[in-house]
C-alpha cells in the first residue's frame, strides 16, 4: 500500500513540477493523473496494490473536501462578491461534462453494436 501511495504522489508531484516549469494553464494534479493513466495503460491494467489504495482513498473522499469547505468559509467575502462568474463556471462546466458524457455514451453504444459483427 505504501508503494502505491508513493506512486500516486510521485505522479502528482511530476505534474506539479511540469506545470510550474512550463507555466501551463491547468492544475498539476490533472497532469499527474494523465501520467498515472498513461502508466496504467502501458502496464496493461491497474495493479492490485494501486487498486486497493485508490479504493481506500475513494471511500474517504468526503474527508478531502473539508479543507475546501473551510477555505470557502474563510473567503466567503470573495465568493459573495464573485458569485455570478462562479455560478456561470459551475453551470457551464456541468453542461459541458454532461454533453461530453452523452456524446461518448452515444459513440460507445454505436460502436459496441458493430463490434460483434466482425
Amino acid at each position: 500500500m505504501l508503494n502505491a501511495i508513493i506512486l500516486i504522489l510521485l505522479c502528482q508531484l511530476a505534474g506539479e513540477v511540469l506545470v510550474l516549469l512550463l507555466d501551463l494553464p491547468f492544475p498539476g494534479p490533472v497532469l499527474g493523473m494523465l501520467f498515472l493513466f498513461t502508466g496504467l495503460v502501458i502496464h496493461g491494467g491497474v495493479p492490485d496494490p494501486v487498486k486497493r489504495t485508490s479504493d481506500t482513498l475513494l471511500r474517504h473522499l468526503a474527508l478531502l473536501f473539508v479543507p475546501a469547505g473551510v477555505g470557502l468559509m474563510v473567503h466567503f467575502g470573495l465568493v459573495a462578491r464573485d458569485w455570478l462568474p462562479i455560478l456561470a463556471g459551475l453551470v457551464g462546466s456541468t453542461a459541458l461534462a454532461l454533453g461530453v458524457t452523452m456524446v461518448m455514451l452515444h459513440w460507445l453504444i454505436r460502436h459496441r453494436g458493430t463490434a460483434g459483427d466482425d
